[in-house]
């Protein structure tokens, strides 16, 4: 089976009101989130074998938070296009991944982020299947298994297997 992580970048800053969307960083909250949710990732075993990225600022920063956490280095390829793009472009991105994959990351922006995790997943525990459509926040990643076992078919969607929400993982580290 193929697993596909949809993930939205984590919190920006919006401090610079002279930098354009592009180039806004993370923030504070940002920085301590991304790699919690990297290290949540690794301890579920959901290491992406490749990454595909938008270019902008505050996934760029996402991503070199996480990376750590998962104690290798996967392909990752940073696209324009993933910035502001549409679901059915970032389909076609995971559609032209090599087949030797397992597991993709898509590192990218809202809407199109919560849009496809919420199409995508079919099944799986329904409270977090309707937590996932009524919200995904920045940091949030869906980790779905894919039911087809060829990247050209990741529309037929699969089962929602985790919801990670950089909230969940904050409170726990508090306690």
């Amino acid at each position: 089976m193929r697993r596909l992580m949809l993930a939205r970048h984590a919190k920006s800053s919006w401090g610079d009101v002279t930098l354009s969307d592009h180039d806004r960083p993370l923030n504070s909250r940002g920085r301590r989130a991304a790699p919690l949710v990297g290290r949540e990732l690794a301890g579920l075993d959901c290491i992406p074998d490749v990454v595909y990225s938008s270019t902008s600022a505050r996934t760029r920063e996402t991503w070199l938070l996480m990376e750590p956490e998962f104690g290798g280095h996967p392909r990752v390829e940073f696209l324009r296009g993933l910035y502001l793009a549409s679901p059915r472009m970032v389909l076609a991105t995971v559609a032209a991944t090599p087949r030797k994959a397992g597991t993709v990351m898509v590192l990218g922006h809202n809407p199109s982020s919560h849009a496809l995790a919420a199409y995508l997943s079919r099944t799986g525990d329904k409270g977090e299947i309707d937590r996932l459509r009524t919200k995904f926040p920045t940091g949030a990643v869906a980790v779905i298994e894919l039911s087809a076992d060829d990247w050209t078919k990741a529309e037929e969607g699969g089962e929602l297997l985790h919801l990670i929400l950089p909230r969940r993982l904050e409170r726990r580290e508090r306690r």
